[in-house]
């Protein structure tokens, strides 16, 4: 009979146990005729829109409940007209003192004793605590776009003021995907030049001729089709930050003449003969063994030493999956800002498969894979099916729907203290819980342990 199992229908309760239910409801509450004008407003609805029950009912509904999605996109009128309930719209709305706060909403059909739709309600919910407890996570766990609750890449954050103020080289390793560049990107915004230019460039399968032009800049003549002079991007970044990606993919005989420029902060156009000074602080970073390639003769020691200042070693996302909620909550965010779509979060299974994925790609290919899966979802959620088809298939077998909380918690639970190598202290901080939390989780669910953890002495 109902379009949807959110309808509402008109209670066969007197006018004032029904007005008592409603007041007793902490989120807002109100009803519309069909012609969208109020019926019902409760006492919520009155704490949180700053409007009394006395100036609400009998008016048109977008003259109270003023969001911004009233005029073209009416959540109440889309569902009266249509029957399809709305379920946690996330939309701002403006108070009757003018001030715009941030509500969830969900709409249904209002029916009568008889079954005939009358009108429509809604609830909304206030989100202001919910986006300042948010708010204050971010902070506490973020470093420009960097963001992260690990302790090892906390480590890292906590040198970038300090590494951002001086001058010196920075290499950054790690492998792809881990944030290298932004990182770089922290360092630059953070430091003295920030106000310079950020020139990137990219060492990887470039040819040397071509790189020692992109880098150096050429004059007329230097090779087949160079007309005119062309500054390089130590130029362009005079004053500023010269960021050096897959720096060890950099020919060797072109690491002679980045060496020079390091140390004497002087260089030559290709194909030119007047020496220029450069005024740049250089940051490098590659997803490569450095010193494995000077044993083997492909990287120059001298470079290294000067390039490696400090070095910031990031982790692979493997090893630090307690980011990924987070990161996951940013990048939904991010996009909900550019792409103006009412998606306000992933739901609980869906975040589940991403727990469970290796992620060989790191941070980047669980960018792509939200992106993915935000393009796709219809609803306010991002759910399972929407997530990319390897992540899907990737999916670990013991995590099979139907299994309970109970046996899925228990298996989250083996998975770290397997990855930590069975250190408990390890697993509790990845696990965000305390030591003693752990302890009664493994007593709970009868986990064995080795007879030796990770931190564990050998035996003589």
């Amino acid at each position: 009979m109902a379009d949807s199992e959110m309808d509402y229908f008109a209670a066969p309760l007197s006018s004032d146990r029904f007005e008592a239910i409603l007041g007793s409801i902490s989120d807002g509450v109100f009803t519309v005729d069909t012609m969208g004008r109020i019926t019902c407003f409760n006492r919520a609805a009155e704490t949180i829109t700053g409007f009394s029950r006395e100036e609400a009912v009998g008016r048109p509904c977008h003259t109270i409940f003023r969001s911004n999605v009233c005029e073209n996109a009416c959540a109440l009128r889309y569902t009266i007209e249509n029957g399809e309930p709305i379920v946690d719209l996330v939309v701002s709305i403006q108070t009757a003192q003018g001030e715009e706060i941030p509500v969830s909403i969900s709409t249904a059909l209002f029916r009568d004793r008889e079954g005939q739709v009358v009108g429509g309600v809604e609830t909304f919910r206030d989100l202001r605590q919910v986006e300042a407890l948010r708010q204050e996570v971010h902070e506490k766990y973020s470093f420009g776009d960097i963001v992260t609750k690990s302790q090892r890449m906390r480590a890292v954050l906590d040198l970038l003021p300090t590494i951002a103020h001086s001058e010196s080289t920075v290499l950054i390793t790690g492998e792809s995907g881990t944030g290298k560049e932004l990182v770089a990107r922290a360092i630059h915004s953070h430091s003295p030049r920030s106000r310079g230019p950020l020139i990137a460039v990219n060492s990887a399968g470039i040819p040397d001729t071509l790189l020692e032009a992109e880098l150096f800049g050429y004059e007329p003549g230097a090779f087949t089709g160079a007309v005119k002079s062309k500054p390089g991007r130590f130029a362009m970044a005079a004053g500023g930050t010269l960021f050096l990606d897959e720096i060890g993919d950099m020919s060797f005989q072109l690491q002679a003449k980045l060496l020079r420029v390091l140390q004497e902060g002087t260089y030559e156009a290709l194909g030119g003969v007047r020496t220029h000074t450069t005024d740049v602080r250089v940051l490098a970073a590659t997803n490569r063994d450095l010193t494995a390639m000077i044993r083997d003769g492909v990287f120059r020691e001298d470079l290294y030493y000067r390039l490696n200042i400090f070095e910031l070693r990031l982790p692979p996302l493997r090893e630090r999956m307690e980011d990924v909620p987070l990161l996951v909550d940013h990048f939904i965010r991010r996009l909900s800002a550019l792409q103006d779509k009412g998606i306000r979060g992933i739901a609980p299974k869906a975040l589940r498969v991403l727990m469970d994925y290796e992620f060989p790609g790191n941070v980047r290919e669980l960018q792509n894979a939200v992106e993915h899966a935000f393009v796709l979802s219809p609803g306010t959620l991002i759910r399972v099916e929407y997530l990319p088809e390897n992540i899907r298939g990737a999916k670990d077998p013991d995590l099979i729907e139907g299994t309970t909380l109970k046996d899925q918690e228990k298996h989250f639970i083996l998975k770290a203290l397997a990855r930590n190598g069975y250190d408990r202290i390890a697993t509790a901080r990845e696990l965000g819980i305390h030591k003693a939390t752990l302890y009664r989780k493994i007593q709970k669910f009868g986990i064995e342990l080795p007879p030796r953890d990770a931190r564990s002495k050998p035996e003589d």
